[in-house]
C-alpha cells in the first residue's frame, strides 16, 4: 500500500485547527494514534511492503506520530472540559500547581527496542500473560520432565486449562509462548516481535525480580540463515547502544532453538568496569520440534528467534545497578529519565 505522508500530515493539521472540545480532541487522537488508527495501520503495512520502501514507511509513520502528538499537546492547553469554546479564563487568579508526569523508563526502553525492529520490517503483536502449559512449555520443546523447566516454572492459577483436562493455567514465564500462538495462527513468511511482562519464582535482589519485561523476536520463511540473525542483532545493538558497541556471540543451549547463542557486549565501551563482557540476549534457529508442535510441514520452513530483558537493556544503557529501582516509584529516580 502506498502512503502519501505529506497529504496525511496536512489533513491532520487541518482537522486539528477546528478541534474545540475534549471529545473532538479524543476522537482526533484515536483516529491517528489509536490501536486501529492511521499510525498503527502504517506500521502494520511494513510486513507486506517492498524491502526498498520499508525505511521510508517507518520514517513516515514516526514523523506522523510526532506531528499528531505535537498537535494534541498544543490543543490540550486551549481546551477546558465543560466550558464553551472561546470562554475566557481569568489568568489573574492564583494557579494550582500540578506536576507533569512522563513515560516510565521501562516503557521508554521497550518502545525504543520496538521502534528499531519495526523500522527493520517487524510487526508488533501482543499475546496473553495468562498462558496454558502447552504454549508456555510443551509447544516450545519443554516437556514436563525437562531439566530446564525448573528455571521457568512459574505461578499457577486456580483455574483449569479448558483445552487440557487436569492442567491449570499459569502466568507466562517468558514471551516465547507468543511464537507458538502466532505460528499456529499464521503461515510464513513472518517477522514479528512480542513485548510484555513475564513472571518467574525468582528471589528479588539487585539483578532479579519475580516480574520483569521481555521483547521476543521471531522470523520464519523458507530460507533463513544464522548469519542473517547475527546481522540483524548486530545492527540492532549498534542502533540501541551506539555505533561503537562491541559484541560477541557465544554458544549456549535453549530447548526451543538449535543451534543457540547468547549475545554479550563489551561493558568497557559503556563505561562499566566491573566485568568485561555482559550478556544482553539469547537467540538461535527455531528448533524443528517447535515447527512440528504448531503443525508446519517437516523441513519446509526455517526461522530464528531471539529474546531480551527490557530491564537489563535499560540498566546497561543508563548505568543503573539495581533492578528494584524501576518498581519502587521513587520520583527522585524516575524524573531523571
Amino acid at each position: 500500500m502506498q502512503w502519501n505522508f505529506e497529504e496525511i500530515q496536512e489533513q491532520a493539521k487541518t482537522e486539528a485547527e477546528v478541534i474545540d472540545s475534549p471529545q473532538a480532541l479524543e476522537a482526533f487522537r484515536l483516529k491517528y494514534l489509536g490501536k486501529k488508527g492511521t499510525v498503527a495501520a502504517v506500521f502494520a503495512s511494513l510486513g507486506t511492503a517492498q524491502p526498498a520502501d520499508k525505511a521510508a514507511i517507518g520514517k513516515g509513520a514516526n514523523d506522523l506520530r510526532n506531528l499528531v502528538e505535537g498537535l494534541i499537546a498544543q490543543k490540550v492547553g486551549g481546551i477546558s472540559a465543560g466550558k464553551a469554546p472561546g470562554e475566557l479564563v481569568d489568568i489573574s487568579l492564583p494557579g494550582v500547581g500540578g506536576g507533569f508526569g512522563h513515560t516510565h523508563l521501562l516503557t521508554q526502553t521497550m518502545q525504543e527496542i520496538i521502534d528499531v525492529f519495526e523500522q527493520m520490517g517487524f510487526v508488533t503483536i501482543e499475546t496473553p500473560e495468562i498462558e496454558t502449559e502447552f504454549h508456555n512449555f510443551t509447544g516450545l520443546n519443554i516437556p514436563i520432565d525437562h531439566p530446564s523447566r525448573d528455571a521457568f516454572d512459574t505461578f499457577y492459577l486456580d483455574a483449569e486449562d479448558p483445552s487440557a483436562k487436569g492442567r491449570r493455567l499459569l502466568l507466562r514465564s517468558h514471551t516465547s509462548p507468543g511464537q507458538v500462538r502466532i505460528m499456529k495462527k499464521h503461515k510464513p513468511p513472518m517477522a514479528v516481535i512480542v513485548p510484555g511482562r513475564v513472571y518467574r519464582p525468582d528471589a528479588v535482589d539487585a539483578s532479579h525480580s519475580f516480574m520483569f519485561h521481555q521483547v521476543e523476536g521471531l522470523l520464519v520463511d523458507e530460507k533463513v540463515k544464522f548469519s542473517e540473525l547475527k546481522g540483524l542483532l548486530t545492527e540492532f545493538c549498534r542502533r540501541f547502544f551506539g555505533p561503537k558497541v562491541v559484541m560477541r556471540f557465544r554458544p549456549h543451549y535453549f530447548p526451543f532453538t538449535e543451534p543457540s547463542a547468547e549475545v554479550d557486549i563489551n561493558a568497557e565501551i559503556l563505561g562499566i568496569q566491573r566485568k568485561k563482557w555482559l550478556e544482553i540476549l539469547g537467540c538461535g534457529m527455531v528448533n524443528p520440534k517447535v515447527f512440528e508442535s504448531v503443525g508446519y510441514p517437516k523441513g519446509k520452513y526455517k526461522g530464528f528467534a531471539f529474546g531480551m530483558g527490557v530491564e537489563r537493556m535499560a540498566m546497561l544503557k543508563y548505568g543503573i545497578n539495581d533492578i528494584r529501582l524501576f518498581y519502587e516509584n521513587d520520583v527522585r529516580f524516575l524524573k531523571q529519565f
